[in-house]
């Protein structure tokens, strides 16, 4: 079955060229300290807005602080914020939409009733509402957009599981008595896995663009963190002159919002058979 993936993969050039590019920022990611040439936090005054060059690769910030040490460090955060919130929605998510798909009844209205007070709000207007309550930090803007993330797992997951309900293996496990957790963990569970994954690997790009969007605006990461939203917040007023300071962050982040989206292409047609070319 890997093999089999695996010749089909190659024929999604698209997909490898996703594949690439976040293999190569999570192994950038933890190595930071070790590829940084500067501390992201060192300051040199002397060296303020210099230019792209020898010294610095990718030029200095206001504070002369080296910016391609500090988008190593970003590389960092953005790994850890997708990971993080993808996490904590997926599995409360996942974990609504077992219950409510396999319960029915009560329960389900229930549940789907405050997904849909969720849906009802704009996703980055809910975020900055969240992110303004509780206080502008890296941490409460993570909280922010896991709290809006979670109703699309959910309603994927129930979609999902109220097909599954009906199947006969789910049935037969129901007569043979096995408990209703069993049914859910390893019968239900493990079958909507595949849409899970696609549907990760396309809230990957989307959490770290929407996180990045909170930081531009002082509701995420405050400086002198080293997050590439506030990279950007911090070099807009020098776009004309000094263009590096707002197109390399930007440029980061496009290249890996369209890396996870690549691949989540990818992964929705190999494990898709109605897909698969």
């Amino acid at each position: 079955m890997l093999k089999d993936a695996l010749r089909r993969l190659r024929k999604e050039p698209l997909a490898l060229a996703g594949l690439f590019l976040l293999l190569l920022f999570f192994l950038v990611a933890p190595l930071a300290p070790v590829l940084s040439p500067f501390s992201p936090l060192e300051q040199n005054i002397s060296a303020s807005l210099t230019a792209p060059g020898s010294s610095y690769w990718l030029g200095t910030d206001k504070l002369g602080r080296d910016l391609f040490s500090r988008m190593l460090y970003g590389a960092r955060i953005s790994v850890f914020v997708g990971l993080a919130v993808v996490t904590l929605a997926g599995t409360f998510g996942t974990l609504v939409g077992l219950v409510a798909g396999y319960r029915r009844g009560w329960l389900d209205e229930t549940m789907m009733r405050v997904t849909d007070i969720f849906f009802a709000f704009p996703g980055l207007i809910l975020a900055m509402a969240i992110a303004g309550a509780l206080g502008p930090s890296l941490r409460n803007a993570l909280i922010a957009v896991a709290v809006v993330l979670w109703p699309v797992y959910a309603r994927l997951v129930r979609g999902q599981v109220l097909v599954l309900r009906e199947r006969e293996f789910v049935q037969a496990a129901q007569a043979i008595g096995v408990g209703h957790w069993g049914v859910i963990l390893r019968h239900l569970l493990p079958n909507v896995l595949g849409p899970l994954l696609v549907q990760a690997s396309f809230d990957m790009g989307a959490t770290i663009l929407t996180v990045a969007g909170l930081s531009f605006i002082g509701f995420g990461a405050q400086p002198p963190t080293p997050e590439w939203g506030v990279m950007i917040s911090e070099g807009r007023n020098y776009i004309t002159t000094q263009w590096w300071l707002t197109a390399v962050p930007a440029g980061a982040i496009l290249l890996f919002v369209a890396a996870f989206n690549l691949v989540g292409d990818g992964l929705r047609d190999l494990l898709d058979p109605r897909l698969r070319r």
